[in-house]
């Protein structure tokens, strides 16, 4: 449902960052900063994938800064489990065929896992400085499941779950003859999909306004709801809760969000072909919500590159978040700022020059450059009033996307640097399938005069 121009609110534009990964790796936190500042963005999604293993430094640095950030924590599992405690693998859903796909997904009837997911985010949200907590992915699995087999939880927790719920039986999903067949017993079924999303809904209730959960160790904290929308069918708000036990509506009823988000499936987000202004088609879910919570803030989210044939450009994504907005949203998130076709297309752009004391002229990319370019000298020229100027002995240190000059001899009035030769960092990329860019040549950066005293 389209905002008239008059009812349109500014737009927050968010970013969605995994520090695990390498292109974050080895550099500082200030480095980290810079560029998601430069990149025009105040709000931050932290996604916490192992929560002890969290960087302290780098949450402060990006609240020294001044922006927002959100510790993202996933709901229904998790990719790996060193963190997790001897007894997880009792945790664990049943599907109704075994699936290794390396997502190790949790019961939300699991009072063990609940127990310790709730510990796990309060300790985090103490230990840390984060703004506010989203969880992501709460949903059952799985859209297409009951087909794929990749569908549950059906195991000993849920069937236990859905007798004290129901007081019988839940349905059977392998067996056709049974009379329990869902497709045959329509009113067990219907009772079971009201179960998950039940289900789905409390748990997250317990995490964050249960004793001992979010808002508890945390009143301060600011909280966002998530859930899937997808472009399926003439009824793809019935599909979703019937499918993965998602209803919205009843969430933000439970939970009482600050926000909700609306994350863009998968079987919209894979396609390469995807249209910038797809969340048009997300008008469903929207009014679905807005039905009894015309109030509560919207925001979307969508991925730009997790994998290589969808990689999103720049423009893409500026049409994506200009129509989220003419939609009525209040904010968007897109997952992941190292991932997105630019930094796999375009050599790194020169953005800015600041001066941090007499000896220290700081030079800020776009993007992650190569430490072995950027070391060398040879790489810099100083310009003043367009006359070459000798700036030697100078030291070069290369930081992430950042490089800190140092001389003793820079002009103390303002002048130019020109930067060549220096490469991207394929090595560090999520897929590294293409070849580094160089800078272009003749690329310059103004240098504003020294501070007077």
């Amino acid at each position: 449902m389209t905002a008239s121009p008059a009812d349109q609110l500014p737009i927050e534009a968010s970013i969605q960052i995994d520090p695990t990964f390498p292109y974050y790796l080895d550099r500082s936190p200030e480095s980290i900063a810079s560029e998601l500042l430069l990149a025009g963005y105040r709000s931050v999604r932290y996604f916490v994938t192992d929560e002890t293993r969290v960087n302290g430094d780098l949450i402060r640095t990006l609240r020294r800064h001044g922006m927002q950030v959100w510790a993202m924590v996933l709901g229904n599992g998790a990719y790996s489990t060193g963190h997790l405690p001897p007894d997880w693998p009792k945790w664990q859903m049943t599907l109704l065929k075994k699936t290794d796909d390396g997502y190790f997904r949790f019961s939300p009837h699991s009072t063990s896992y609940l127990k310790w997911k709730k510990s796990s985010i309060a300790r985090l949200l103490q230990e840390h400085p984060f703004t506010g907590l989203e969880v992501a992915e709460p949903y059952m699995p799985e859209w297409n499941g009951l087909s794929s087999g990749v569908y549950g939880d059906v195991g000993p927790m849920a069937q236990a779950a859905f007798k004290e719920f129901s007081g019988s039986e839940m349905p059977e999903f392998t067996h056709r003859t049974s009379p329990r067949y869902y497709k045959r017993d329509r009113a067990r079924y219907l009772l079971w999909i009201d179960f998950r999303v039940r289900a789905v809904n409390r748990f997250l209730h317990e995490l964050i306004n249960g004793p001992g959960g979010a808002r508890s160790v945390r009143p301060d904290i600011r909280i966002a709801t998530w859930s899937i929308a997808v472009d399926a069918g003439r009824d793809p708000v019935g599909a979703v809760r019937e499918v993965q036990g998602t209803d919205a509506a009843e969430m933000i009823r439970l939970i009482r969000p600050d926000l909700h988000i609306l994350q863009t499936h998968w079987p919209d987000w894979m396609r390469s072909g995807l249209p910038a202004d797809y969340v048009r088609r997300y008008a469903p879910f929207v009014r679905h919500i807005r039905a009894s919570h015309p109030d509560v803030p919207l925001g979307v989210q969508t991925d730009i590159g997790s994998l290589a044939p969808m990689r999103r450009s720049r423009v893409w994504l500026d049409i994506f978040a200009r129509t989220a907005r003419e939609e009525g949203y209040r904010m968007w998130t897109a997952y992941e700022h190292s991932i997105g076709l630019s930094m796999y297309t375009e050599p790194p752009r020169l953005l800015r020059a600041r001066r941090t004391d007499r000896r220290t002229v700081v030079i800020e990319f776009d993007k992650r450059i190569d430490e072995a370019s950027a070391s060398a000298v040879s790489s810099y020229r100083c310009l003043e009033g367009g006359q070459l100027r000798d700036v030697s002995p100078l030291a070069a240190a290369p930081d992430g996307s950042r490089v800190l000059l140092k001389t003793d001899v820079w002009p103390a009035g303002p002048f130019e640097l020109e930067v060549s030769g220096i490469r991207d960092t394929p090595e560090r990329w999520l897929v590294p399938d293409q070849p580094a860019h160089t800078i272009a040549p003749g690329s310059r950066v103004p240098v504003p005069a020294a501070a007077k005293g």
